[in-house]
């Protein structure tokens, strides 16, 4: 670490002591007043118009061009979907760097009058290292969360469990605002209001700056909206119609929420405040059918019940920014929240037997009465600064600190039929995890020369992560609950990374680029204890791993571009999955880890082409990505009527494939979007001395299409359909969810109301269903059918003062919530 600062030091000192002549500036939309990414400025001598050089903008809109030698020039920036503008006279001094200030680009007039008239903007844009979607545009997630945003994406899948897939690929690292968070992805998403969302891009070969963490790649939350100043406030509110079905549960769903943004800006100063309550209840039943054979007995056990959660999210959010100069800029952020997800599985074994030879040797019915109460308490503290130096350079550091509790109750009972009052079995476990997480940061742009822009960092991670996992089951004789040893444990995760990168990105004619390499030396460390005091064991894990990237794009004309990228990255493997004390969660399953379980490094390159026509676009991208030390959840059979839950290192997993989209204006007042993505899976290992070979074609598509209607009303119908897919064990059925919305605006767009017809069904389309089978020849058969709520039917109102554009951003969990 000593040589990478004499290192930064060097640099910094180099580039700000010998100064050369150079011209510099930034490109701002005119309409938007935001800073525009990727557009091109050349330089030209004002004699004999010829060209010189020229650079491409930073992501804050920034270029800085340099060396060029004294004399008149003229600058001409452009970019796709805006007008050409020129800059006359630039005159450059010896020595001196000519500070063009803020240079507006004026959208194409057609765009500009859909902007101005009625409100449109694109869907998706594409740019060299990702696709950026507007989340507004899909109007079934309005008064939802991110992951209703998500499900609307090409080539993003949402299945009816809530796993979250990009290209089929589950584990991915969700940025917010840019900031990396080391979460479960799902649980964060669901926190996040969609309302609050701006954009959302998903980087599915992301360069050497970025965490090298997420099998699929990253998906960056953007909350900003702009940046203009005054006082800026949204309220929206939500409530769930009484449900249609309620599927015979114990309690009817409950839905309803809301949340707020302030947002205040004047001069030096951002102050933004935010907050947000949601109850989000979902009915439900499942149907199962479980097949165990042990030596010459065949056990047979159906069973239906119901299957409901009941989910309560509140959070509140600060942050001030502080920028004294043009140069420098301060910003502290905190963030408290609290979860609440309670799963109820209460479940009737009709037909308990066992058969040998054919012969039935005894019947058992009971009922399982099963409630998984999941509770999660976070605070959070970030601390950024960055400044930027007369020569273009810039360093930038940041530093997040993170407390958070989880842990939960889970009472499981069996229960006779159909007298409930005997008890068969009564167990209960709970866990306590508290997680101190920390992150440093360190970044530092070099004066850009001839190759284009050069970005060196540091980063360090600390993770400290305990358990204590209790599970006690009651004496019938005595009435008191008794300690099992061989279910309760104490783990201690401690997990620390040294990671550098070195990242090049530039342009030239045609043509964009970008290299880079980060360096990561991780060490962990695994201590495991049980509650009887006979086992005290600890694992270790370290290594040191290059993480290579490239991507390049060449652009055939304004309409046409070919791109190709690779990317190396790493999922790590979380406490949950390395415990390997089993957890009782149901009646029939126990779940528990692998310690030695190894991280899966995956390997990702990308083809792909967009096509703009007109108002229209097409894009396709080929990908092959292979996964070494694939982790899946297998099955074991541990006695008659509980299977073992696994989670283990199966081999190595291959997908290739094809990813398809397309936006189309098939009329002033009808548009469409839609993706799909197609590709072939193939699992290739080992688990318990058996072969695992598998490989099946798997395809999905989301797909909506907007009408616009008199009177500022529009209607939008969308539909997410995921197939079947193979794993390690089986198979997941397809799952099916189409949603149909009404939008109204009133008052000049301030207040708008959103009318949502989720899950469509009318009994007739299976919608939100999902089967989901594993098999083990001679040993067990297990098919569980989750058949959740459908023909959900949302009221949302969204009230803004002030409707320019806003900027709010917000902290977001960086470890915790991984292990929710």
């Amino acid at each position: 670490m000593k040589n990478l600062l004499l290192f930064l030091t060097i640099l910094f000192f180099s580039q700000t002591l010998f100064g050369q002549s150079g011209i510099k500036g930034q490109l701002v939309d005119k309409v938007e007043n935001a800073p525009i990414e990727y557009a091109s400025v050349a330089i030209y001598l004002k004699g004999d118009s010829a060209l010189v050089t020229g650079a491409v903008t930073a992501e804050d809109g920034s270029f800085y061009i340099e060396p060029v030698k004294p004399g008149n020039y003229y600058l001409v920036a452009q970019f796709m979907g805006y007008e050409r503008k020129t800059v006359e006279n630039v005159m450059v001094v010896k020595n001196k760097v000519a500070d063009l200030r803020v240079i507006t680009l004026l959208p194409h007039q057609k765009l500009l009058d859909e902007i101005q008239v009625t409100g449109e903007k694109v869907t998706a844009i594409h740019k060299v290292d990702r696709q950026v979607f507007e989340a507004g545009k899909f109007q079934s997630s309005q008064g939802g969360t991110a992951t209703d945003v998500l499900r609307n994406l090409p080539g993003v899948s949402v299945d009816g469990q809530g796993e979250i897939a990009v290209r089929g690929t589950t584990g991915f690292v969700v940025l917010v605002n840019g900031k990396p968070v080391q979460t479960d992805a799902s649980v964060i998403l669901n926190q996040l209001p969609a309302n609050a969302i701006q954009n959302v891009e998903l980087i599915t070969a992301p360069s050497a700056k970025y965490d090298p963490e997420g099998k699929a790649g990253i998906i960056n939350i953007i909350t900003d909206k702009g940046a203009t100043d005054g006082f800026f406030a949204q309220v929206n509110t939500r409530i769930g119609l009484p449900s249609i079905e309620d599927y015979d549960n114990a309690e009817y769903a409950q839905r309803y929420g809301g949340d707020f943004i302030l947002n205040y800006r004047k001069g030096k100063w951002d102050l933004s405040v935010g907050g947000s309550y949601l109850r989000h209840d979902i009915s439900g039943r499942r149907e199962g059918d479980v097949f165990t054979i042990i030596q010459d007995t065949l056990t047979h056990f159906p069973s239906d019940g119901e299957r409901s959660f009941d989910e309560v999210n509140y959070a509140g959010r600060f942050t001030v920014s502080f920028t004294p100069t043009t140069r420098d800029s301060y910003s502290l952020g905190f963030y408290a929240g609290k979860r609440s997800k309670d799963r109820t599985a209460d479940i009737l074994y009709n037909d308990n037997h066992a058969s040998y030879r054919g012969e039935r040797l005894h019947t058992l019915q009971y009922f399982n009465e099963n409630l998984r109460i999941r509770k999660g308490d976070v605070v959070l503290g970030s601390f950024d600064y960055s400044h930027d130096f007369e020569n273009k350079a810039k360093i930038s550091t940041s530093l997040l600190y993170e407390y958070t509790l989880l842990g939960g109750p889970t009472t499981n009972r069996n229960l006779g039929w159909p007298n409930t009052s005997v008890v068969l079995q009564d167990e209960f476990n709970t866990n306590d995890n508290p997680l101190n997480g920390v992150r440093w940061q360190i970044d530092y742009r070099l004066k850009p020369f001839a190759l284009g822009n050069v970005e060196v960092g540091y980063q360090y991670r600390n993770l400290d992560h305990t358990g204590d996992f209790v599970y006690e089951r009651k004496n019938n004789e005595t009435g008191i609950f008794e300690l099992v040893p061989e279910f309760s444990s104490s783990v201690d995760l401690r997990r620390q990374i040294h990671a550098v990168y070195g990242q090049l990105s530039g342009k030239k004619g045609k043509w964009h680029y970008g290299a880079g390499l980060r360096l990561e030396i991780m060490d962990r460390e695994l201590d495991l204890k049980d509650k009887a005091g006979t086992l005290d064991t600890t694992y270790l894990y370290d290594f040191v791993k290059p993480y290579p990237s490239a991507n390049i794009q060449y652009d055939v004309n304004n309409a046409l571009k070919i791109k190709a990228a690779y990317s190396r990255r790493v999922e790590r493997t979380t406490t949950f999955k390395m415990n390997p004390f089993p957890e009782r969660e149901h009646s029939e399953t126990l779940e528990q880890g692998d310690p030695e379980l190894l991280p899966e490094f995956i390997d990702l390159v990308e083809l792909g082409a967009i096509k703009d026509f007109g108002n229209n676009s097409i894009f396709a991208t080929a990908y092959f990505r292979n996964v070494k030390n694939l982790v899946n959840r297998v099955n074991t059979v541990y006695n008659d009527t509980i299977l073992n839950r696994i989670y283990s290192n199966v081999g190595t997993g291959r997908s290739f494939g094809l990813e398809l989209g397309t936006e189309l204006q098939l009329a002033g007042w009808w548009k469409m979007f839609a993706g799909g993505n197609l590709y072939n899976f193939e699992i290739d290992g080992t688990f318990d001395n058996r072969p695992v070979n598998t490989s099946n074609w798997i395809y999905s598509f989301n797909a909506n299409t907007t009408f616009d209607l008199p009177r500022a009303f529009s209607l939008q119908w969308s539909v997410n359909y995921i197939s079947g897919r193979n794993t390690a064990q089986g198979e997941d059925s397809r799952f099916l969810s189409p949603n149909l919305t009404l939008k109204k605006s009133f008052s000049g767009k301030r207040l708008t109301a959103t009318l949502q017809w989720l899950n469509m069904d009318l009994g007739l389309l299976e919608s939100n269903e999902q089967r989901i089978t594993t098999m083990r020849e001679g040993e067990f058969f297990t098919t569980t059918n989750y058949v959740y709520e459908a023909d959900v039917v949302m009221l949302n109102l969204s009230y803004t003062i002030n409707k320019s554009n806003n900027k709010a951003r917000f902290i977001k969990s960086e470890f915790g919530e991984k292990e929710f």
